[in-house]
């Protein structure tokens, strides 16, 4: 039995790409996608066809230049995202994008246009999830998003506090990230982590357990890993968001693999709700995490900037 396969047996596995090919090789339960693995995807010579039916059908359909390149971002993730859902038995993760991320109400906007585009390309809103990053605006948008029948992936969550207000407002899932947690710590003390001892798969677990402690629904889908051995010790955790690379590793390595996290037992304490105040001030007193939310709005505004340079090219030629 291959590592991976021994993993399915504790956690859904996600595949952290845009790339088809990838999906269709390793069979996960759902996908997620954001503007960086979309940019990655707009150069995969195995989806160019796919790229360009949708670009010419854009330009045939919208004739100021403008208003299709602000259109083809969000054409070209749902188009990616219904191929993604033809191929695999879950849910596909489409990102709302990040210069969204402190607009409650334009998030919200962008949210029911993404569904209205997949529901015309026959995708239901049961096989989506509308990712957020987990600002207190974007955290409202879900709340009014989940109310509304649209499910949330709140992403780019590196705070205890960021955690705690998503589960008070219900969104379906959240992404505690691993390897960017890891990597700020590595920055700052030069140190080096064991699995079970690496500050982003600590934190990934304090995550887990809290949901237990407080009987949230909500699920948690560890995210962002830099190597097998922090997927590994996550084992358990409801989902797992892998990059192909990584799966590649966890496919040919052989060998059983153990739960790391488990159920918890007890009656369910759950905390009062936080309020604005309480999150701001929360997510401030991390250092890290303050750090690395504003580092990962702004890396992907960056790519869907150079996304839209490159559709502006191509739309052009």
């Amino acid at each position: 039995m291959t590592q991976l396969d021994a993993l399915k047996r504790h956690s859904l596995i996600v595949a952290d790409t845009g790339d088809l090919e990838a999906i269709r090789r390793y069979q996960p339960h759902d996908a997620t996608t954001n503007p960086s693995l979309i940019l990655k995807a707009f150069g995969l010579e195995s989806q160019q066809h796919l790229i360009d039916a949708t670009l010419a059908k854009l330009k045939a359909e919208i004739s100021d230049p403008q208003a299709r390149i602000e259109k083809a971002v969000d054409r070209l993730s749902v188009t990616i995202g219904t191929e993604i859902a033809g191929m695999i038995p879950g849910r596909v993760s489409t990102e709302v994008p990040a210069r969204l991320s402190f607009d409650t109400e334009a998030s919200i906007r962008k949210a029911h246009d993404l569904m209205a585009d997949y529901d015309r390309h026959g995708i239901g809103p049961e096989r989506v999830l509308i990712k957020l990053a987990s600002t207190w605006e974007g955290i409202r948008a879900a709340e009014r998003l989940e109310r509304d029948g649209i499910q949330c992936n709140l992403t780019l969550l590196f705070s205890d506090a960021q955690a705690q207000a998503c589960f008070d407002a219900g969104v379906f899932l959240v992404s505690p990230f691993v390897g960017r947690v890891t990597d700020w710590y590595k920055q700052q003390t030069g140190q080096d982590y064991t699995p079970d001892t690496d500050p982003g798969v600590c934190f990934v677990r304090g995550v887990c357990e809290r949901v237990e402690k407080g009987g949230f629904e909500t699920v948690v889908m560890g995210a962002s890993f830099r190597n097998t051995g922090q997927v590994l010790a996550l084992a358990g955790c409801n989902r797992l968001t892998i990059s192909p690379a990584l799966l590649e590793e966890l496919s040919a390595g052989d060998g059983e693999v153990s739960q790391q996290i488990h159920d918890g037992n007890g009656s369910p304490q759950r905390p009062a709700p936080m309020t604005e105040s309480d999150f701001r001030w929360g997510h401030n007193e991390d250092p890290m995490a303050t750090d690395k939310l504003a580092e990962g709005i702004r890396r992907f505004a960056s790519d869907q900037d150079e996304l839209e340079r490159q559709i502006a090219e191509r739309l052009a030629g």
